[in-house]
Order: C-alpha cells, then sequence, then structure tokens
C-alpha cells in the first residue's frame, strides 16, 4: 500500500492518533500508532502477517521460529509465524525484564525471527532478540507492519517493516509539548507516566 493508504486505514480505524503522547520507550511524540485496533481485525491481521512473510521470504529468510514481545507483537507476530507455517513463540516481561515463560524453549541454532507490531527505537525488539541469543537461539531478522523511527531504530539484526513513517519524538526533558504544559497520554504497555 502506499504512505496514504497506510495513513487512511490507521485513521479511518482510529489507530493513528494525533496529540501529546509518552511512548513505551518512554519518549514523547506529537503521533501515536495503536496496532490493536487494526490486528482485532482477524481477516486484516491474517494479511498483515501473509505480507510480512512475504518480505522475509522475498530476503532469503527461512525463519523455523517466530518470537514476538508481548503484548503488542503477539497477534502479528502469530500470524506471520501461521503463513511461514512455523512455531510461535512470545516473551513476556517479569520483574521488569523479557524473559521466555509458559515451557517455551528453543532448539540450540534454532533460526528465528523476531516480529513486533512497531519499530520505534527497537529496544524492546533487541531485548527480545537477547532472550533469544540466551536462549540458544539464532536470530536471523526481525520485522514489524510499521517502523515509525523513520528507518533509525536500532535494531541490531536485518529488519522489514510494511510501512514506514517518521514521526517526531523527543526524551521528556527536551519535549517542546511538555514546555507548553500540554497534558501528556501514555496509551502503551509500560509503567504509566508519573506525574510531573
Amino acid at each position: 500500500m502506499s504512505e496514504n493508504e497506510w495513513e487512511q486505514l490507521f485513521r479511518q480505524h482510529s489507530a493513528y492518533l494525533d496529540g501529546h503522547f509518552s511512548l513505551s520507550s518512554g519518549k514523547h511524540s506529537t503521533g501515536y500508532l495503536q496496532c490493536a485496533l487494526i490486528l482485532q481485525f482477524p481477516k486484516i491481521a491474517a494479511q498483515l502477517g501473509e505480507q510480512l512473510a512475504d518480505a522475509l521470504r522475498r530476503n532469503g529468510f527461512r525463519p523455523e521460529a517466530v518470537v514476538s514481545p508481548a503484548l503488542g507483537g503477539l497477534i502479528i507476530g502469530h500470524e506471520v509465524a501461521r503463513a511461514l507455517g512455523t512455531r510461535f513463540l512470545f516473551t513476556e516481561r517479569t520483574t521488569g525484564a523479557f524473559t521466555l515463560r509458559r515451557g517455551f524453549s528453543l532448539v540450540p541454532g534454532e533460526e528465528v525471527a523476531v516480529v513486533e507490531d512497531v519499530f520505534t527505537t527497537g529496544l524492546s525488539t533487541r531485548e527480545c532478540l537477547g532472550v533469544v541469543q540466551q536462549s540458544g537461539g539464532k536470530v536471523i531478522c526481525a520485522a514489524s507492519i510499521i517502523d515509525r523511527s523513520g528507518g533509525q531504530a536500532e535494531i541490531g539484526c536485518p529488519s522489514f517493516s510494511l510501512w514506514h513513517i517518521s514521526l517526531p519524538v523527543w526524551s521528556a526533558e527536551e519535549c517542546p509539548l511538555c514546555r507548553q504544559n500540554i497534558p501528556c497520554i501514555k496509551p502503551g504497555s509500560r509503567t504509566p507516566v508519573p506525574p510531573r
């Protein structure tokens, strides 16, 4: 799809918001993308999973497993795994750090694609990548529906995204919206923003 079609899809489902947001990375931005509002529709989720799986195959990647960080990567990771015909595992936070739980394990040397909903700074993806490596797996690539960093996210391996968009981000200390006392909303999945 074109950039305009992606934006139209997300705005149609109220999944692209304008305002003052604190992202899960801790950075602040004027835009927020909530993939869960798109992925709540199984047909769309399946289509996006097929598109990401196709992107991996076109680039020569044939992972043996897909691993995603919970919570944002769960649905799209599962759909990519289904399209690739592989198994799907997920990491989740315990005491602040990602880990594999629920009996999940990787075979030593097993080739893995890490799949996310959105790349912002790449932090969650790198944390998930680290868990895969510590568990004996070999990360061969990463993929996301959206790269909102404009290609600046540090992923740590070859990466692919369906939609590339560059939205401004600042540290909380440098945020011009905070300086204007515009209320900040945290719609993401990590710890709430402490009051200022």
